[in-house]
């Protein structure tokens, strides 16, 4: 079987992982987070968000963030960006790429962002634009790709919706999302192979949470299909407020792990992407959420 010989990692810690946090994470130590992520290897770096602090207070510090990152050449910094107003503040911290997302339920799309799918479609379409024309990459996120929490299976040809409203709009780069973790291999597959009805297959990434175990496999049978980019988050960091039970976002320690057991080349040093997950998770005061990262940090002790 011919898996790809790279793979490109999307570090979505810092944003997507911290997120949720409960308890307030100080601006610097997120600095510090993406200053580790980048000299571990990581090339891909989701940095903030631009939402509402009412609703997403944890990321109201996204200035202050984007301010004091120490930008490496070669490094690409993202932000999210859910309307106009989030687009307008975030390109005065100068990202290199921004993020929109999308729905494959319409019930969570209703619930997350409170629209249809169609008018989400329509809020990022003049954000897309905007961006493009200030040279300005736009990826989208298709979430809940596989299963909803509120909808239950959500059949591929949903997926396949979002992908073409997206690639209509703009959106140069897709990643399939199996948002609350239900996924398995076969149902990502049937979910990738939707989107790539509309784009190309270095245009197509995954993104995998581990509610119930199945992420590096749904990691493994992306490979399969041809996929060659990832989104994941240092020592498991994440989860997702509208999926009771969902666990966070698959560890880019577990996967760099698989990926370099496999021959496959990411650039990321894997002891020192351990040592900046075990830094963050030292600044909240948690145990490390990687499997990879555990195993590894208890042989250094012995």
């Amino acid at each position: 079987m011919n898996l790809p010989a790279h793979v490109s990692i999307v570090e979505v810690g810092p944003r997507d992982g911290l997120q949720n946090e409960k308890q307030a994470v100080a601006a610097a130590d997120k600095i510090a987070l993406v200053h580790a992520l980048q000299d571990a290897g990581l090339r891909e770096i989701e940095v903030t968000s631009y939402v509402s602090p009412k609703w997403v207070p944890q990321m109201a510090d996204n200035a202050e963030v984007m301010a004091g990152i120490t930008r490496q050449p070669g490094v690409r910094y993202s932000v999210l960006t859910p309307n106009q107003k989030g687009w307008e503040a975030a390109r005065l911290g100068q990202p290199d790429e921004i993020v929109v997302f999308g729905a494959a339920s319409e019930a969570f799309s209703q619930r997350n962002i409170n629209c249809s799918i169609a008018e989400s479609i329509e809020r990022f379409a003049p954000v897309v634009e905007s961006a493009l024309a200030e040279g300005v990459r736009v990826r989208g996120a298709i979430s809940c790709a596989v299963g909803c929490p509120y909808e239950g299976e959500i059949a591929p040809e949903r997926v396949e919706l979002v992908a073409r409203l997206m690639r209509q709009i703009g959106v140069q780069h897709v990643g399939v999302a199996d948002t609350i973790g239900v996924g398995t291999p076969r149902r990502v597959q049937a979910a990738l192979d939707a989107a790539l009805k509309h784009y190309p297959i270095d245009a197509v990434s995954g993104h995998f949470h581990d509610t119930y175990g199945m992420a590096l496999a749904n990691v493994y049978a992306s490979l399969e299909v041809g996929i060659a980019t990832f989104d994941t988050s240092v020592s498991g960091l994440g989860g997702c407020p509208y999926a009771k039970g969902a666990t966070g976002n698959v560890a880019t320690e577990d996967v760099v792990y698989l990926l370099h057991s496999l021959g496959i080349t990411t650039g990321i040093d894997l002891d020192r992407l351990i040592d900046a997950g075990q830094g963050i998770r030292a600044a909240l005061g948690q145990a490390n959420g990687s499997r990879v990262a555990r195993a590894m940090l208890a042989k250094r002790a012995a």
